[in-house]
């Protein structure tokens, strides 16, 4: 939306995008501390392994989490058709118009403090969209992919995931090239929450919009006057 026809505060993020955007943030966390533990387990203790279950936790953890991430992408890509149109921009960067272009262009200097202004945006801006779609969109869909093929393995052939998601582990080559694929989608993930969280703070301060409290309430407010 340009920033000559924005209205004084957006409406932008609707309830179930705000719901979807902290419950997968939740459901990353607990994926990526399990995942850690799961790649590198804490120190085994003597004794009965019944009476240590502690790894049972942390993967059960972890497979919960998986699926709350995977109901959740799937969710959010319903919501994309039947929300409003800012929901769609996740999945859909505007790669076609130019303006978009020139525009990334200037998200992109203004993010290396090379311009003094930033834009205006009611949605995301295009260099967020852009990120959100290579990191979140297609990194979270490659986690859900090699993570189900793995789970498949120990719920047996013929199980559910095998069916859906065996295909997976001979394209790797083998299961441990799917799990040292897995971990380092883990580390992608783990990166881009980090700028995520920095970039919306700064934006938040800095930017000429609210940013991270609309992620709360759903509007987006002018700071300065129009345009």
């Amino acid at each position: 939306m340009a920033a000559t026809t924005l209205p004084d505060r957006v409406y932008v993020y609707e309830k179930p995008v705000r719901l979807w955007h902290w419950v997968n943030a939740a459901a990353i966390l607990v994926l990526a501390v399990t995942g850690w533990f799961i790649a590198s387990p804490p120190v085994v203790t003597s004794g009965e392994a019944s009476d240590h279950f502690l790894m049972g936790y942390i993967r059960f953890a972890h497979f919960s989490a998986g699926y709350v991430l995977a109901v959740g992408l799937i969710g959010r890509i319903y919501w994309a058709y039947a929300g409003n149109h800012y929901a769609r921009e996740l999945f859909m960067p505007r790669v076609a118009s130019k303006d978009w272009w020139e525009g990334l262009l200037h998200e992109v200097l203004w993010y290396l403090f090379l311009v003094k202004e930033p834009r205006k945006h009611a949605g995301h801006n295009p260099l967020a969209g852009l990120a959100m779609f290579l990191f979140y969109v297609l990194g979270s869909a490659f986690m859900v992919v090699t993570g189900f093929a793995l789970y498949g393995e120990g719920l047996g052939e013929g199980s559910w995931a095998d069916r859906l998601f065996g295909w997976v582990i001979p394209l790797f080559g083998e299961s441990q090239d799917v799990h040292t694929w897995h971990h380092l989608g883990m580390w992608y993930l783990v990166v881009f929450a980090i700028i995520h969280i920095y970039v919306a703070v700064r934006e938040q301060i800095m930017s000429r919009q609210s940013v991270t409290s609309t992620m709360i309430d759903g509007w987006r407010v002018w700071k300065d006057g129009r345009p």
